[in-house]
């Protein structure tokens, strides 16, 4: 059966989220629904929602509103985080039909078509977590550049501050055979570059006798797909050989995002994380003695309950004098059902951000220094943007972001590039040297 009905999706929150927005929505594409903007006013609108900041709520509802203003007769699905955590809460804003947890929003398409039988009340169908077992494959389409590879979801750490456990249910993955055959679709397509992301996925594989290790060995040797990067993992799943294996590797590029979250081992310990300091620092190491040039990002978060001033100083020292490239900076927010939560020393909320401005310069000192050291060297860029007007911009298998004179002919492609200067708002002045694409 053929569909005339149009849909349109809003998706908030990680790469995780873009990757099964795109799944979901190809199922729907499949039977024949048309996918327009959400600006367009499409019949069916589905809202992905993200937990990770204290605003959900806010900007659900006005998502929320918009749809509705679009298209005053529009059916409202909300799926995602937020909605596995609270549904209640989503189900009293104005206009939503349906909200699905984390195993429901996979069989969004059933319900949809059930609505369209026989349009039913308001309604939440949210198991609990814990039977959210299934693995669900997906990857990002769209972006003729880049795809978001979905390789492992949920997570079994329970770190006190983090609803992920909660949200998205216990670590899962697919087979390698089976992933790399998802690699090979995205490998019939336009794109380029290939992001591995779940939500630990150093922990693909844990309850098989694969690992992660394994999979990025056969995902290396996949025709069509010029790189592979590894979006995040955590430091105590990054082993050497991983490490050793990237250097050596002709696809996955030399860029590493390791979450830290604090530089102060009680803090760490009080976070309930899987290491201390002193591995981080060891795999800072062992990535700068086999990849110089690699670009390695961090995750920290400040204003944890507890991080007095001097932790916060010990935190920003150790990142002061770690040899990284930049920093992701969360403030913390209270998430309620987790241990962090229900502690007595929270920290004000100025103070919290005072904490986070100062991550944030130093974050920049950080890029810019390391941007810096790669002047007047020569790279592979991937062209992903541009217009007459601003140039063209795409980043180096490091991530350094590049800009230089516009090429229409080069979007989509790989060319070989001298870095020049860091310009004034961040970036690499480059040109683009006189030799053949790279990749056409």
């Amino acid at each position: 059966m053929r569909h005339s009905s149009t849909i349109s999706f809003y998706t908030l929150g990680c790469k995780l989220n873009f990757s099964e927005t795109s799944g979901i929505a190809k199922l729907f594409q499949e039977k024949g629904y048309a996918r327009i903007d959400f600006q367009e006013g499409a019949d069916i609108v589905v809202i992905n929602t993200c937990s990770v900041t204290d605003q959900a709520d806010k900007k659900c509802r006005n998502i929320v509103k918009q749809a509705r203003r679009l298209n005053e007769n529009a059916f409202i699905a909300v799926i995602g985080c937020y909605a596995q955590l609270k549904p209640n809460e989503i189900l009293s804003i104005k206009g939503v039909n349906i909200v699905l947890g984390a195993s429901e929003k996979f069989s969004l398409l059933e319900k949809v078509e059930a609505w369209q039988e026989e349009q039913f009340e308001p309604r939440i169908e949210v198991s609990h977590i814990k039977d959210a077992k299934t693995f669900y494959p997906s990857y990002s389409i769209g972006d003729r550049t880049r795809s978001f590879l979905k390789v492992q979801d949920g997570c079994d750490y329970f770190c006190s501050f983090c609803t992920i456990p909660l949200a998205r249910g216990r670590s899962r993955s697919n087979s390698i055979a089976a992933t790399v055959a998802q690699a090979r679709e995205v490998a019939a397509t336009d794109v380029k570059e290939v992001v591995l992301t779940g939500v630990n996925i150093g922990d693909f594989g844990r309850d098989s006798d694969e690992d992660f290790l394994g999979l990025i060995k056969e995902l290396d040797k996949v025709e069509g797909i010029d790189r592979f990067r590894i979006s995040s993992i955590e430091p105590n799943l990054l082993s050497n050989e991983i490490i050793d294996f990237v250097a050596q590797s002709e696809r996955f590029v030399p860029h590493f995002h390791i979450p830290l979250q604090s530089g102060d081992d009680e803090i760490l310990k009080g976070m309930r994380r899987k290491y201390l300091t002193s591995l981080y620092i060891e795999r800072i190491e062992r990535i700068r003695k086999v990849m110089p040039d690699a670009a390695i990002g961090v995750d920290v978060i400040c204003g944890y309950p507890g991080e007095d001033k001097a932790s916060f100083l010990k935190t920003y020292e150790y990142l002061n004098q770690l040899d990284v490239s930049y920093l992701h900076v969360f403030t913390y927010s209270e998430r309620p059902n987790t241990v962090a939560y229900r502690r007595d020393d929270h920290i004000p909320m100025e103070v919290r951000r005072e904490r986070s401005k100062q991550l944030q310069i130093l974050s920049e000192k950080k890029k810019r220094h390391f941007y810096h050291t790669q002047v007047g060297k020569k790279f592979t860029v991937l062209f992903e943007s541009g217009d007459e007007t601003g140039g063209m911009r795409g980043f180096t298998d490091n991530y350094i972001k590049i800009q230089t004179d516009y090429h229409p002919e080069y979007l989509n492609t790989l060319k070989q590039v001298e870095a020049l200067t860091v310009t004034s708002d961040g970036e690499m002045k480059a040109n683009i040297l006189n030799e053949e694409l790279v990749v056409a």
